[in-house]
């Protein structure tokens, strides 16, 4: 329990940014999961699409520090092997 003024503020401080990052990485595995989904289902057209969405949603993240720089480029790179490895 925290003691001071400052400290209750870097506690609501800390749940807020814990659940903008929440919905940060939420967003970039829904983004993922339906480029799986349209690489599954082979059409060209939705896959560029959501491939523009994920890595979108990945850069978003790592740019506001939801996620480190380093695992957006990692998440980037394992994408586009594995579209190149559907096509």
């Amino acid at each position: 329990m925290p003691n001071t003024r400052s400290a209750r503020k870097r506690v609501r401080q800390a749940e807020r940014n814990r659940l903008r990052n929440q919905m940060y990485k939420s967003r970039i595995k829904t983004a993922i999961r339906r480029l799986e989904e349209a690489l599954a289902g082979g059409d060209p057209q939705a896959i560029d699409a959501a491939l523009r969405r994920a890595l979108s949603a990945i850069d978003r993240a790592a740019v506001r520090g939801a996620i480190h720089p380093n695992t957006a480029a990692r998440k980037k790179s394992r994408l586009m092997r594995r579209l190149k490895a559907a096509s």
